[in-house]
């Protein structure tokens, strides 16, 4: 497979990003790139560039990433490639908070360009733990439902549709495992400006939990506060992209 067809596969909606600071956006557990397709052309100067995970939507007959460390590492490799010594920014919500996190600081190890900027949302800073409840991995079908339902961002009628959970469920699974066996190793603090969007009423993520990513960098730090719950950033897309547009300097 070409380093093209393989990008293809990341970045299904690449085509249609336009041209821009390239924005990599990394989803939530059990999410894909469609999360984000919505946002495409919606940031001025910007060319948001969903990441497609392996195991859902068009991939989802691929086995997904069960740890994190060979995930940011495919990760790097694409961003890498596809950056290509242009300047370029990485998002992240709730899980893919803390891939983009790991993939930002596995770039740094490989001394490689580093983005122009973090930005995260949805997740509580690495080394401080927020109480979101029971293991994800260990959960009944009902149990994974329920706390899908509790968390909002998936139609009910989704969620009745016995295929579409068929569907959905092995991936979910998968990034909580990925979140669940993640074990963070204290290193230096980033040296690039880091942005946060934290929701008032997120139950995976207190507004407390997601203010102490200002430990990670001695570079800028923004914590903008939205009203809501986890899926505030979709809720409210218009602010959301107002804020990534004033993180990226761009208006």
């Amino acid at each position: 497979m070409t380093a093209v067809d393989v990008a293809s596969k990341w970045l299904p909606f690449k085509a249609q990003a336009g041209p821009g600071l390239p924005l990599f956006c990394l989803p939530h557990a059990g999410g894909g790139a469609s999360a984000f397709r919505t946002w495409l052309g919606q940031v001025p100067d910007v060319a948001v560039l969903p990441v497609q995970p392996p195991g859902r939507e068009a991939r989802f007959r691929e086995p997904a990433h069960e740890h994190m460390e060979p995930l940011v590492t495919a990760l790097a490799e694409l961003v890498l490639g596809e950056a290509a010594d242009r300047p370029y920014a990485v998002y992240g919500h709730s899980l893919g908070a803390l891939v983009a996190f790991e993939l930002v600081r596995e770039i740094r190890r490989q001394g490689a360009p580093m983005p122009t900027r973090l930005i995260v949302s949805g997740c509580s800073a690495p080394g401080h733990p927020f109480d979101d409840g029971p293991m994800v991995t260990g959960m009944t079908r009902p149990q994974l439902l329920r706390m899908l339902r509790e968390l909002g961002g998936t139609p009910e009628w989704l969620l009745a549709d016995e295929s579409f959970v068929d569907m959905i469920l092995p991936a979910v699974r998968a990034d909580f495992s990925v979140k669940e066996t993640y074990e963070y190793r204290p290193e230096p603090p980033l040296d690039i400006p880091l942005t946060v969007l934290a929701g008032t009423e997120d139950p995976r993520a207190s507004h407390d939990a997601q203010s102490r990513w200002r430990q990670q960098t001695t570079a800028g730090f923004e914590l903008h506060t939205m009203v809501g719950g986890h899926f505030e950033i979709f809720e409210q897309s218009t602010l959301t992209h107002k804020y990534l547009a004033e993180a990226l300097h761009l208006t």
